[in-house]
Order: C-alpha cells, then sequence, then structure tokens
C-alpha cells in the first residue's frame, strides 16, 4: 500500500514549505544606521544561553573606525570597528551561572542584552524527525507539559534559504525559557534531549533547533565541506547561479540528464525529453494528483513520469524571451523546451516559473517535457490549472492547464539529481540560510536527525563527515560532541534478506561516528512506524541522544547501548559476535533466540537469515555449510528484531566482515 503522510503532522515538514526569503544584509548597509547602538550578530539576544568554560566571540556593527567596548560579569574587551562597521570582540570564558547583561558600548550608543545566563548550549538539526514538535509527537506523558523551567531555555531558528552564507538572520531569534506555553511548538526530539541533560547535570541549557522537513544532508554543507566530499561540481553551480541563472540552469540539466542517460541507458538524441520522444503516451485526465485519475498502474505509485504537451506559435509569437509557468508539480521536477533544459526544482509547495531565452520558441510545433520525480506520498502536476500558461514577449499568455499527455517513466537506479539551489535538497542553500548566521558560537555539542531523505543516495558517510569537520571549524572547536539519531524503521518489514537505502544509511552513521571519536549513536530501530516515516515516540530518541552525549561532553560513565565490535569464526564454522556498551547482558525477547541476523557470502545476494544463541555481551550463529565473510543485523528498511539489554537499548544495524 502507499504509504501517506500522518494527519498530524504539518506540511512543513515533508518539506514542502515555503523559505522566508531571508536575504543577506550588507555591513555597510548596517553602518549606515548608527544612530542608536552597536548591533550584534547571531544568537545573542535577551535570555540567551552562552557557552560556559569557551572563549565568548561577540560579531557586529558599529560606526566604522569607532572604539566598541563589551562588559559581561565583569570581563571586558575593546576593539575598532573596520571601516565597513563590523567588529569581533572576545571576552574570556565564564563558569556556569547568571543572569547576567551584557552591554556593547560604541560612539552612537549603548546596546543591552539582559537576562543572560552561562550555561551548555546544544544545536539541534536536520529534517522533519528533528522538526516534528511535541505537540505532534506523542505527548501523553509529564515530559510534554513542563512547568516552567528558566534555566532551560529555547530558541528555534526560522526556515530560510540563500545561496551565499548570511552574517546575520534577517530577525533575531528569540530565546523562551521552556514552560507549558513554549516547549509545544518546539522540537519534540531536541526538547527532550535537553530536559534530560537538564536534569542530569544541573547547569543551565540552551537549545538551538535549526531544522528543515524533507532536506537532504548536502543542503547543510558549507562549500568547503561540499568540496572534500566529491561536490566541487554542485558547490561551482550555486556559485554561478548567483551570478548568471540561465547558465546555472543549463549546467544542472545537464548534470541531471548525465544521471539519466548512464541509469536508463538511452543514447543521445533517443531521450525521453526530445521533441519526438516515443514513450507509451496516454491523454491525461486532468490536472491534479495523479494517483486520482482513476488509473491502477498510477494509484499506488512513486516513481517518475513524464508529461508532454505542444504548444503552436507564430512567427511573431516566437520571437524574442518568455516565461513558463507549469503550477505545483509533486514532488520534483526537471522541466525542457524543445529538448533543451530550462529548470527544475524540488520543493513539492512551488509554482515553478522558468524563463525562456530568446529563441527557445520557434514558429510551428513547441514541445513542453516535463519529468515529474514522485518520491513520497501524492505524485503530478497539480496546477491550479488556470495558471499554467506560456507568456510570450509581447505580454501576450497561452494557457496551458489541459491538453497534456502522460507516460510513466522506466525505474532508473538511485535518485536523480536535484538541483544546487534546490531549498532543502540542494548544495549549501540551508548551511548558508540557517547555520552560518549562527558565526562563531559556541556548544557543548550537537544533535544530528536527518539521513531520510539521503536513502538511495551513495556516499552518506563523507558527507556527515565532512559537514561535522566543517560545523566544528565554524564553531571553534574540532572536538565537539556529536549525537546521531540513527534512522528509526520505516516501510513494510522484509520476508527475505535484501538490499536497503535505509540500512545504507543507519550503517553509515553508525561508521561515521565510530571512525570520528567525539560522536555517537542513538540507536531508534526500535522507535519507528511501519506506515508513518514521522513516528511519535521522540520522547525515548531524546532521552538516548542524551545518553550518547553525556560521556562525550560531560565525562559520564554510563553505557550508550550495545554495538558491534567484533565478529569471529567459531571452531566448528560458526560465528561469534561481540558487542560493547551492553548494560548488563543481551537478551533475545520474547523468543530464544535472537532474530534479525545474517550470514553473507563474497557473492550478491548471498545471505541467508541466522538464528542468534545469546550469551552476556556476545551471540553466537550456527554454521550452515555455506561460505560466510560478513555478517550483517538488521539489515532492512524496517527490520523485525528483538535484540537488547538491561536497559532496554536495542542492539543498532550493522554489517562486518569476519576476523
Amino acid at each position: 500500500m502507499k504509504i501517506r503522510p500522518s494527519n498530524a503532522l504539518p506540511a512543513a515538514l515533508l518539506g514542502i514549505a515555503v523559505p522566508l526569503g531571508a536575504t543577506q544584509i550588507g555591513a555597510a548597509a548596517m553602518a549606515e544606521d548608527t544612530q542608536i547602538a552597536p548591533s550584534l550578530d547571531g544568537l545573542i539576544g535577551d535570555h540567551a544561553v552562552i557557552q560556559r568554560d569557551q572563549p565568548i566571540v561577540l560579531r557586529g556593527t558599529s560606526k566604522p573606525d569607532t572604539s566598541v567596548t563589551a562588559r559581561l560579569a565583569g570581563r571586558t574587551s575593546t576593539v575598532t570597528a573596520d571601516r565597513d562597521g563590523r567588529f569581533e570582540l572576545r571576552l574570556k570564558s565564564l563558569p556556569a551561572g547568571g543572569p547576567y547583561d551584557l552591554k556593547i558600548a560604541g560612539s552612537t550608543g549603548v546596546t543591552t542584552v539582559r537576562d543572560l545566563l552561562i550555561g551548555d548550549v546544544f544545536l539541534c538539526s536536520g529534517q522533519s524527525n528533528m522538526e516534528l514538535p511535541v505537540n505532534a509527537a506523542q505527548d501523553l506523558i509529564p515530559d510534554a507539559h513542563p512547568p516552567l523551567d528558566d534555566k532551560l531555555r529555547l530558541v528555534t531558528i526560522a526556515k530560510a534559504s540563500s545561496e551565499t552564507p548570511l552574517t546575520r538572520f534577517a530577525a533575531r531569534p528569540k530565546w523562551t525559557a521552556a514552560g507549558a506555553d513554549t516547549v509545544p511548538g518546539f522540537s519534540a526530539a531536541c526538547f527532550y534531549m535537553v530536559q534530560a541533560l537538564r536534569r542530569s547535570e544541573g547547569v543551565p541549557i540552551g537549545a538551538i533547533h535549526s531544522s528543515w522537513g524533507g532536506s537532504r544532508i548536502s543542503a547543510w554543507m558549507g562549500d568547503a565541506a561540499l568540496r572534500s566530499a566529491g561536490m566541487a561540481r554542485e558547490a561551482d553551480l550555486l556559485a554561478l547561479h548567483a551570478k548568471d541563472p540561465g547558465a546555472a540552469e543549463r549546467g544542472a540539466s545537464k548534470i541531471w540528464e548525465d544521471w539519466w542517460r548512464r541509469g536508463a541507458g538511452d543514447a543521445p538524441g533517443r531521450e525521453p525529453w526530445q521533441p519526438d520522444a516515443a514513450l507509451d503516451w496516454k491523454p491525461g485526465p486532468k490536472i491534479g494528483n495523479f494517483e486520482q485519475w482513476g488509473m491502477p498502474a498510477l494509484a499506488d505509485y512513486n516513481g517518475m513520469v513524464w508529461y508532454q504537451r505542444v504548444v503552436t506559435l507564430t512567427a511573431a509569437q516566437a520571437r524574442g524571451a518568455a516565461t513558463l509557468a507549469i503550477g505545483v508539480v509533486d514532488d520534483a521536477d526537471r522541466t525542457w523546451v524543445n529538448g533543451i533544459g530550462v529548470g527544475g526544482n524540488s520543493n513539492a509547495a512551488r509554482a515553478r516559473v522558468y524563463t525562456l531565452p530568446a529563441g527557445a520558441l520557434k514558429p510551428g510545433r513547441n514541445v513542453i517535457t516535463v519529468n515529474d520525480d514522485d518520491v513520497y506520498a501524492y505524485g503530478g502536476m497539480t496546477g491550479p490549472a488556470d495558471t499554467m500558461m506560456l507568456t510570450l514577449a509581447d505580454g501576450s499568455h497561452v494557457p496551458i492547464g489541459d491538453g497534456w499527455r502522460y507516460a510513466i517513466a522506466k525505474r532508473v537506479p538511485g535518485n536523480a539529481p536535484r538541483s544546487p539551489w534546490d531549498d532543502i535538497n540542494g548544495a549549501g542553500t540551508l548551511y548558508n540560510g540557517m547555520i552560518a548566521p549562527l558565526g562563531p558560537t559556541a556548544l557543548a555539542g550537537i544533535a544530528w536527525y536527518q539521513g531520510e531523505s539521503d536513502t538511495g543516495l551513495p556516499g552518506y558517510e563523507t558527507r556527515l563527515a565532512a559537514m561535522t569537520r566543517g560545523w566544528r571549524q565554524q564553531f571553534g572547536k574540532p572536538t565537539i560532541p556529536l549525537a546521531i539519531a540513527q534512522l528509526a524503521n520505516y516501510g513494510t518489514p522484509p520476508i527475505a534478506p535484501g538490499e536497503s537505502g535505509w540500512a545504507d544509511v543507519r550503517e553509515a552513521q553508525r561508521l561515521m561516528a565510530a571512525r570520528d571519536g567525539h560522536a555517537g549513536v542513538a540507536v531508534a530501530i526500535d522507535l519507528g512506524d511501519p506506515l508513518d516515516i514521522h513516528p511519535g515516540e521522540k520522547h525515548a530518541v531524546g532521552q538516548r541522544l542524551a545518553r550518547v552525549l553525556r560521556p562525550l561532553a560531560y565525562a559520564g560513565r554510563e553505557p550508550v547501548g550495545p554495538s558491534i565490535a567484533t565478529a569471529n569464526r567459531t571452531a566448528d564454522g560458526g560465528v561469534t559476535l561481540r558487542f560493547t556498551g551492553v548494560t548488563g547482558s543481551l537478551h533475545a525477547q520474547a523468543s530464544r533466540t535472537a532474530i534479525g541476523f545474517e550470514l553473507c557470502g563474497p557473492a550478491a545476494g548471498s545471505c541467508r537469515y541466522a538464528d542468534g544463541l545469546v550469551q552476556g555481551d556476545r551471540v553466537t550463529l550456527a554454521s550452515d555449510g555455506k561460505p560466510v565473510v560478513r555478517v550483517r543485523y538488521a539489515w532492512a528498511d524496517s527490520p523485525v528484531v528483538n535484540l537488547a539489554d538491561d536497559a532496554q537499548l536495542p542492539v543498532g544495524p550493522f554489517e562486518i566482515p569476519l576476523s
């Protein structure tokens, strides 16, 4: 069956929110407005929490070439603003405490930031399962309705996409104390994490929530991170788009076309976007979700559909530039006119409007081709039909809200490339708009819950490592702890071993954390919902993230959960697996044996299920007489597993070669 979005989930969590349109505020422009007082960048405003035991860096704007002084809790620093009015003040670190007032004095006045606490600051980021608020999660628990705690403070970063890094937010985010009025709309996973840390550590804590549903990890990576992860072409295209959108669109179309040819095997000139493409075309019943057309082949379909529309123009009409409006396309489109790429977008709520340069149209027959990539829930060209038109150079309109035909596309391996400037599926767009403006904010740790949108895309471990390095560099400490919420189970349980894009991402998360040295994984393989990609159980997710952070940020000694350590052959040809991080002993729940294990040979398709005999921190898999070179566990989108320790923490998915 086709899985639909949960009714309780705001549409924004599906990645279809429209960005707030934040724009870069130039330092020189700010410097001209000097009649009041110096202005700070970043997050330090009334009621903020500043990281303890780390130098305090304050950036902002004042009158050019004048002195600026900061005073906070007995610490003082003075600098001279540069010719653009920019300044950076540094104060010595402070221990946990407060509240304090911060004063920034310049030649034009004094700015006072009130009620600051010094404590531990955590950044929570990712996609929809980090964005999901407390009031959309399971909230029939006391922790979801806490009394006011003035020492636990929350701030949410407004959604903003940008092609270039911003130095400040369009509007300063507002900090609030955690309580019954503020918690319901805050990230559930993030809140439950910092709530648990606040209780165990007893210091003031600040939580920064910056996430966007549906986003790929590439959108959260800065320029250097993209390049180090092999995405230099995307980084270059993003920079080009800021200067020459038309040239960048042509480059993005070429990347998409190359991807299609590799996967589909189509020869140049015979691809589906060519004007005379010979596909199994059928008349499109109407503009709208194709699942509602009454066509059995599309009733439960996720995948690509080709659309085509012919427009006949006179020589006068074809002369000059034009604008093509094709309405909303759910989820992502790539669009051509007469076989030439003109644009593409992956925001499922955004109406597509593409500029056609002079020469794109011709007298007579003109063919518009749209590839609709439906990756989740409903799909199709949804209009509205009366907004779909070709606007010609003379200002006249040619309606195109009907007369389309369609063809179901062949399946091509992997996920289609997205335009680097796409809000949520781009390259650097969300980093530029929602992370870069944080500046050098000092942190105690980072929580990351993302990966669903990267299933099927190879190289996730490389991208996650590169993003983490870039963030740590920005925030001024190469060892900032990172807690990764591993993807929960989702989808139909398997009936046989097979490959899984979700398992690939989980393994990439596990390996990145193991190799990093300052990161850990919060396993959530038992907390998902097979029918809802946004499971409501976020209380346990937050508590497990806190459990991962305690030994990394606080030198805690509590085991964080069982993880695979070694896999060795036994004398009789079986395999013994040893686990670390176990509280007490491992147990097979509701069974004498642990399930979900696979013995795998060297050949593709050689994995087969094996029962596990559990004893202490070890699991033994008996030999079945076939070759074994590696072992997999919970290797499916939605695996069925039953192995956990005395703390009810599950063993996470893994793949490991035999020693």
